[in-house]
């Protein structure tokens, strides 16, 4: 069996119909990736999930090795990296609050976030000191995004701001309630004296960074927040209104684990400084620093 199968071997491996799988991937219930429009699963985390599933644990247990998986919200930068630092682990996006859930679930190994708390003005810590504190994880910093308005080449209705996507009758793509960015965006347009109810949004809300840029250069929306690396990536427009900090959280012990060290180093490779700076939008100075160390 290949370290790495389609739908129609997961499904003979799993004796079940390939509809059945890919309802278990629209659920996002089973590990696995899509490379070039093909959903592929990886071997490895099959099996773990088969042995996580297999029989259920007692309420509180905690597995001690979860699932080599970084699920949470997606970023092309750390996405690229676990492509290239091989380090075993493998991106299972869904949102920021899923991943929290996930993690909380032992069902990832880490959890990709980025959620800004209105009330302290700090990112991320105060979600995983409310969600998590007393299980022993710790928050390290990624990198610094921009975010803002992914827009059409050359910004062809002259959106400057938010009031404009009212004031030009702007088609809006949103992400998904759990996602840092939908809660970010939100956060936003109350600032700005908006709501979603403001907007025209035409679509169902779409569920990660690179299909919402999709969205928007296949012409069926004209503007939607992201960060500045999926716009550049797509040769879109790009309006900047905010500044994000985007960390990793994971048990304490995970963080010395192989997998996350091997991460950490390649990304003191040359390779990583040149694709941060290729991709644009990020500030990396701090990437690796401990942001939170729970009990």
């Amino acid at each position: 069996m290949r370290e790495m199968m389609n739908t129609h071997e997961i499904a003979e491996y799993l004796r079940i119909k390939e509809r059945k799988v890919y309802d278990l991937v629209k659920a996002r219930r089973i590990p696995c990736t899509r490379v070039t429009g093909k959903w592929l699963f990886p071997k490895q985390l099959i099996d773990e999930w088969i042995d996580r599933n297999a029989a259920p644990e007692s309420p509180g247990s905690a597995r001690a090795s979860p699932p080599a998986v970084v699920a949470g919200s997606h970023d092309p930068l750390l996405e690229w990296c676990l492509n290239q630092a091989k380090c075993g682990l493998a991106m299972l996006p869904g949102g920021s609050l899923d991943g929290l859930e996930r993690l909380a679930a032992g069902e990832a190994a880490i959890c990709g976030l980025h959620v800004y708390d209105a009330e302290s003005g700090a990112y991320n810590v105060p979600l995983v000191r409310r969600t998590l504190d007393g299980r022993g994880v710790v928050a390290v910093e990624w990198a610094w995004r921009q975010q803002g308005l992914v827009v059409a080449p050359g910004n062809p209705l002259a959106i400057p701001d938010l009031p404009a996507l009212r004031a030009k009758r702007a088609r809006v793509v949103v992400r998904q309630p759990e996602a840092g960015s939908r809660l970010l965006f939100e956060h936003l347009l109350a600032q700005a004296g908006l709501g979603l109810a403001d907007l025209d949004v035409p679509a169902a809300p779409v569920r990660s960074e690179t299909e919402l840029a999709m969205a928007v250069l296949e012409g069926k929306a004209d503007a939607g927040l992201a960060v500045a690396a999926v716009a550049r990536q797509l040769k879109l427009g790009f309006v900047p209104l905010h500044r994000e900090r985007y960390d990793l959280v994971m048990r304490r012990r995970d963080y010395f684990e192989p997998p996350f060290q091997k991460l950490l180093a390649f990304t003191r490779d040359r390779a990583f400084a040149d694709r941060a700076a290729e991709l644009g939008g990020y500030d990396c100075e701090n990437l690796g620093a401990i942001v939170y160390n729970g009990p």
